[in-house]
């Protein structure tokens, strides 16, 4: 006997022909099976059969259950049946990624799974037969909703931690696998390949480079836009990668991510794109101290352009270094106004701002995020739920956005707070609970909130020289004091001393607070 093996296109097409598969069908049943000649004759009995099958067919439970039977059949345990369904949902799997969700038996389940006669191996871990996958998806989500929540909750949060955590060679896939875990939702797969492992590769920017970079600039999108390749490259040589064919080291594509911190007349006089991404940030939400926003531009040759590799990692790229950002305000992908990925990057809460860009006769569309008001967890949290929930169309923003508010907004709002410190209403209406060191506990807003501001009261205790500060602090707000003067009285302070400690300890909170907003808690 021999095996058989997957059938070409043109020979899983003849199959389908031979059972009498409708125009309207076939491309479904291809979907679904691949080249798997048992999958396609299956599916292809069952959709001839069933009257009311159209182009939007999907396989009945029935021969998911039967193909399980016939690919997978018996397995050891629930374990075993878990480390094969963790196999199907992630990208590939490693003895790691199997540990984050299997803690117990990760070693003995993945030295199972690679002697499975329908599992694979590439670089990073093993990935099962596509049919395989499919079945094994399918059957899960139907039988146990909540377990195939539990488990792709896992998965993209071990995915998450690689993201931030990865070096920066290992970030590509990290992202890549990430984005495969939705493969399903949106126009996800129009836009991914996952396909061509080592055709093409990532590699730094060279100053030798910069030469062909503006070549292919100059060929793909005209003289203007290479003349903004020429004006950063020596510039910002950091912000750009270049992709290369794996066989002949030729650059196909490369791509820039500027990270920007003042606007400057010199770059926006020289690059319009950048320029009208100032504008839209200065109109919708200027940045604040210590903050930055980033510009990403893309030029591939036209055979690499839509689905291919070299998309996938110039996504993936542009994706993990939204994800991995310090202090990023906005990010903007400028594309051209009628590229049809528009409504893949609404999808992905990335949307086209407004004030569009012009580079010669082109015009571009600058599509923005603001990672302050939705930040990287909230981000993916909401890709989560659109994928666990089945929604078609994204909700028009997440459940729970963020305030962006400016230095003095923010002071304000600390210093009526700390007067509404005992008064949980009060606080619950303050747009503090809405801010980022409120947000990031997890808790309730207005407990969170007083408790931030009791710690941050409590801090000033600890530095010799602010603690009369804390006093003052102390004895009005901790403790009930009902007036300022009977503040200043148990303190055996001159009331205009007691000002004077009581503003500067409101002050310093104010700092302490506002520095945590913008660069986070200490130690993160």
């Amino acid at each position: 006997m021999l095996p058989l093996r997957d059938l070409g296109p043109a020979e899983a097409a003849a199959l389908l022909d031979a059972r009498g598969v409708s125009d309207e069908l076939r491309a479904p049943l291809l979907a679904f099976a691949g080249g798997h000649p048992l999958a396609l004759s299956l599916g292809a009995a069952v959709a001839i059969r069933d009257g009311k099958a159209s182009a939007r067919w999907t396989p009945s439970q029935d021969v998911v259950a039967t193909l399980l039977d016939q690919l997978v059949g018996e397995v050891p345990s629930p374990a075993h049946r878990h480390a094969l369904e963790v196999c199907a949902h992630a990208y590939v799997t490693s003895e790691d990624l199997l540990r984050a969700v299997l803690p117990d038996q990760a070693a003995e389940l993945f030295a199972w799974l690679r002697r499975l006669p329908f599992v694979e191996s590439r670089p990073g871990g093993l990935y099962p037969h596509d049919v395989v996958r499919e079945v094994l998806e399918a059957d899960l989500r139907w039988r146990d909703p909540q377990g195939y929540a539990d488990m792709h909750e896992r998965i993209s949060a071990y995915l998450a931690g690689r993201i931030r955590e990865a070096s920066d060679p290992e970030v590509l896939g990290a992202v890549g696998s990430l984005f495969f875990l939705h493969r399903a939702v949106g126009s996800t797969a129009r836009f991914q390949s996952w396909s061509g492992d080592g055709e093409v590769y990532e590699d730094h920017f060279h100053p030798r480079d910069t030469e062909s970079l503006v070549r292919l600039a100059a060929e793909v999108e005209g003289e203007e836009s290479a003349a903004a390749v020429a004006f950063w490259a020596p510039r910002r040589p950091e912000a750009f990668r270049v992709l290369r064919r794996t066989a002949s080291g030729e650059i196909v594509a490369f791509c820039s991510w500027l990270r920007l911190h003042e606007y400057a007349e010199e770059e926006a006089a020289a690059d319009p794109i950048v320029a009208t991404a100032w504008a839209n940030a200065r109109a919708l939400g200027p940045l604040r101290p210590g903050e930055h926003l980033a510009v990403g531009r893309t030029w591939t040759r036209p055979d690499y352009q839509g689905a291919s590799p070299v998309s996938d990692l110039i996504q993936w790229r542009s994706i993990g270094y939204c994800l991995r950002a310090d202090r990023m305000a906005w990010s903007f992908m400028a594309m051209r106004h009628d590229d049809p990925m528009r409504d893949y990057l609404r999808y992905y809460d990335i949307h086209d701002v407004g004030e569009h860009a012009w580079l010669g006769g082109t015009e571009w569309a600058l599509f923005a995020h603001d990672w302050r008001v939705a930040p990287a967890q909230a981000w993916l949290d909401r890709l989560n739920r659109l994928l666990l929930t089945g929604a078609a169309e994204p909700p028009a923003a997440p459940a729970r956005r963020l305030a962006v508010l400016t230095p003095g907004e923010f002071a304000q709002a600390v210093r009526r707070a700390l007067k509404n410190l005992t008064r949980p209403g009060e606080l619950a209406a303050s747009p503090l609970t809405r801010s980022r060191i409120v947000a990031e506990t997890g808790a309730d807003p207005a407990a969170a909130l007083r408790r931030l501001l009791e710690q941050a009261v409590a801090g000033l205790a600890e530095d010799p020289k602010a603690a009369k500060f804390h006093r003052a602090l102390a004895a009005t707000y901790l403790h009930g004091a009902p007036t300022q003067e009977l503040a200043a009285e148990r303190l055996g302070l001159p009331f205009t001393t007691y000002r004077r400690h009581l503003l500067a300890g409101v002050e310093r909170v104010c700092e302490d607070l506002w520095h945590r907003e913008i660069y986070g808690a200490p130690g993160s």
